[in-house]
């Protein structure tokens, strides 16, 4: 059965078009991440999901009943939607201890004490921070503080949770920490979970599928692995990754040679593995991650001479940048190896990572690049 299932969602807030026909469908048990840079409509989305935005366009199911739509202008309170909402602030009332900001929701209903205590103690244990029932906002830290949001949101026991960018105010040490513990905390509930966030790293560490959003579209929905591996465009390819590894940009030329295509760039032919559509020629964009460039100190069939420029250590892996010719490349190696600027490696491509982009439109081609032609190793030879 699926959780949620949201069909040609549009809002509009203040006359501005805020989210444009979202169609997504969010499965039992899925930790969805919503991701996407600022002002994209991510959160305005959850917000909708949620019941705190009203949308004006299309319809809201969870749980295989209709929560809002847009058609019949009908909007199910939040507080019957069945889902419990985690804000970025943590929102403690800083005037109750941690056991009462937890046990609230369960007091407003007005259940038994012994069964609030058992129910309050087992969110708190869940979260690792029983120790802290007695306690105010004010004497915890952020990282404690988040526990206790997310405590609060569990101890009802919702079928859904909803996270908007619930990590943003933690140190970097407390993000790392605080990721293993959602990852935990999804895999023992089982709960479906949507999470906001505009960090990449933590949506492809967290999620189960990864939804991408700019300028309020959903560009592509998909599993960690096929949206890093795999974009769907050029824009979603240079938003995915880290900013420290940059994409490889290759512009190129798809040709026809006889009864192949051929892909010419400035690193050399490529054979493509599946014909050129059309009659003409097409203009397009190799993609390649850093850590898919491989750099070798002798020569090897297939490989190009480049000349490293710029030695970037991080620890316990490298950024390498080179140039061959007027092309610039960006190679991702493990360890900390002592290349000089100035000296020749050589390069080769992980080729089942190439992703080919039509240059006008953005849209990844179905073109894969099987193997390098002879000719560029004997340019090089």
């Amino acid at each position: 059965m699926n959780a949620i299932e949201l069909r040609q969602i549009h809002v509009h807030v203040q006359r501005k078009h805020i989210l444009k026909g979202i169609d997504l469908t969010i499965e039992e048990g899925d930790f969805v991440t919503l991701l996407g840079p600022s002002g994209c409509g991510k959160t305005t989305l959850l917000r909708t999901i949620a019941g705190l935005q009203k949308l004006n366009e299309g319809m809201v199911v969870i749980s295989g009943n209709r929560v809002a739509d847009g058609s019949l202008a009908y909007h199910l309170d939040p507080a019957k939607r069945g889902v419990s909402l985690v804000f970025q602030s943590y929102a403690l009332w800083p005037h109750m201890t941690v056991f009462d900001n937890v046990a609230f929701g369960l007091q407003v209903r007005k259940q038994p004490k012994a069964e609030v205590r058992r129910s309050v103690m087992a969110a708190l244990d869940k979260m690792r921070i029983s120790e802290l029932a007695d306690r105010y906002p004010g004497e915890l830290s952020g990282g404690q503080q988040q526990r206790v949001a997310i405590a609060r949101a569990i101890v009802t026991s919702p079928s859904i949770l909803l996270l908007d960018e619930p990590l943003s105010n933690l140190d970097a040490k407390l993000r790392t920490e605080m990721r293993a513990e959602l990852k935990r905390l999804h895999r023992e509930l089982g709960t479906t979970i949507v999470y906001v966030t505009h960090d990449q790293h933590e949506a492809i560490t967290l999620s189960t599928k990864v939804a991408v959003f700019f300028g309020g579209e959903l560009v592509q929905a998909d599993t960690p692995r096929e949206l890093y591996r795999r974009p769907r465009t050029l824009q979603v390819a240079e938003f995915m990754g880290s900013s420290d590894y940059p994409l490889n940009r290759i512009e190129g030329m798809c040709r026809r040679n006889g009864g192949e295509s051929m892909l010419a760039t400035p690193l050399g032919s490529f054979r493509l593995s599946a014909p050129l559509g059309g009659g003409a020629d097409r203009a397009v964009v190799l993609t390649l991650r850093p850590e898919d460039v491989v750099l070798h100190e002798a020569r090897v069939p297939g490989s190009i001479p480049v000349k490293v420029e710029e030695v970037l250590p991080a620890g316990g892996e490298t950024l390498v940048r080179a140039a061959f010719g007027q092309e610039k490349l960006s190679a991702r190696v493990m360890g900390d190896p002592d290349y000089a600027p100035g000296r020749v490696l050589y390069a080769t491509f992980r080729k089942d990572r190439i992703n080919l982009y039509d240059r006008e439109t953005g849209i990844r081609q179905e073109l894969g690049v099987s193997t390098i032609t002879p000719i560029l190793e004997e340019i090089h030879r």
